[in-house]
């Protein structure tokens, strides 16, 4: 594991990496949002108006703004540029734990200790759904990349997928007919379903503190207070589980797929960071801290960069180096490439094999 950038804060509950810019976000137990450059290593800005720990933090993927979920039953969404929060949604009536922006929709995705998951409007600054089905308090909930689906991990012990096309549907083009419906009041008076539960996912014997959809495939990662990490494969009609990768000690915080390879990234409150290869269900690397519970990860969405939030601050890393090992040497650049030494001759752009490395 490469460390490229390493904080010291109070314990970080939440983190988000901006999609362009080399940029994360940081929510913090102690009410304070703070904004990092991890190329140049500064705290660009910080937003502290929380009443108590901020969970739930997550950048725009185009729009200056940023959305953050606490302890104060708030949601808050912020613009950057302007340094200030521009509006805050009410409704939940606990602990916020995780708020992410919908891909292209102008949506904001919240799950909360009430044991409800809401999607809000934040164009229209209003609640356009109410998700209810757990009945312990919902620690995530996620859209999916792709499809109209959210995953939702809860202390009750399962995981759920819901299909949310018919809130798409209804929110995305209200036609002439649809609002003569609804009437003046605006109640639909057919109550057509906006967010049906699609799979429950049963096999965790321990409250689920994370779930993930795959980038690309029909998978979902989770994590559970059972130590272990699960992967459920899906289809239209079911969902199953397909692995479970056990070596965690103690309860697993958040679970992630790296948007590019085969692995599993995984942490835990026993202060470790695991890798897991997927087709061998075997971990491949194992990173400790002497002192601080790990509480949250996030894959940068382009690079390979990960980052994870413990007791102390949190850690901007790479699993290996992706630099190659070079030194030039009069006129020519010797450098390391698939096991082999090699010699780059500038004044004649000859590149040769000098001997190859075990």
């Amino acid at each position: 594991m490469l460390t490229k950038f390493e904080t010291k804060s109070a314990r970080v509950k939440g983190l988000s990496f901006h999609p362009k810019r080399p940029w994360i976000l940081t929510s913090l137990h102690n009410g304070v949002i703070q904004l990092w450059d991890y190329r140049m290593c500064t705290l660009i800005d910080k937003f502290d108006e929380h009443d108590g720990p901020v969970r739930g933090i997550d950048f725009h993927k185009q729009q200056p703004l940023f959305v953050s979920g606490g302890d104060d039953y708030k949601i808050k969404v912020w613009n950057y540029k302007l340094r200030r929060c521009l509006f805050t949604l009410l409704g939940h009536l606990d602990y916020i734990r995780t708020t992410f922006f919908h891909h292209e929709y102008p949506w904001i995705l919240s799950a909360s200790d009430d044991q409800t998951i809401r999607v809000w409007n934040w164009q229209s600054r209003t609640c356009v759904c109410v998700l209810t089905g757990h009945n312990h308090y919902v620690m995530c909930a996620q859209f999916h990349p792709g499809e109209d689906l959210v995953v939702s991990a809860s202390l009750d012990q399962t995981v759920r997928v819901w299909d949310i096309s018919g809130l798409r549907k209804k929110n995305l083009s209200p036609g002439a007919v649809e609002s003569d419906v609804r009437g003046i009041t605006g109640v639909d008076l057919f109550g057509t379903t906006d967010a049906v539960v699609k799979h429950v996912l049963e096999g965790h014997d321990r409250g689920v503190n994370w779930a993930a959809f795959h980038p690309s495939m029909p998978l979902i990662v989770s994590g559970a207070d059972d130590r272990q990490v699960k992967i459920w494969r899906m289809n239209e009609s079911k969902a199953w589980e397909v692995d479970t990768c056990r070596g965690h000690y103690n309860n697993v915080s958040c679970a992630v797929f790296h948007p590019r390879q085969e692995l599993i990234l995984s942490n835990s409150e026993d202060k470790s960071i695991r890798v897991w290869d997927m087709s061998k269900r075997t971990g491949v690397q194992t990173f400790r801290r002497d002192h601080d519970r790990f509480w949250v990860l996030a894959a940068h969405p382009n690079l390979n960069l990960f980052a994870a939030g413990h007791d102390g601050g949190m850690l901007v890393f790479k699993l290996e180096r992706e630099r190659p090992a070079l030194a030039v040497h009069g006129n020519s650049l010797f450098y390391v490439k698939d096991r082999f030494l090699r010699q780059l001759d500038f004044s004649s752009s000859r590149d040769v094999a000098v001997m190859q490395l075990r």
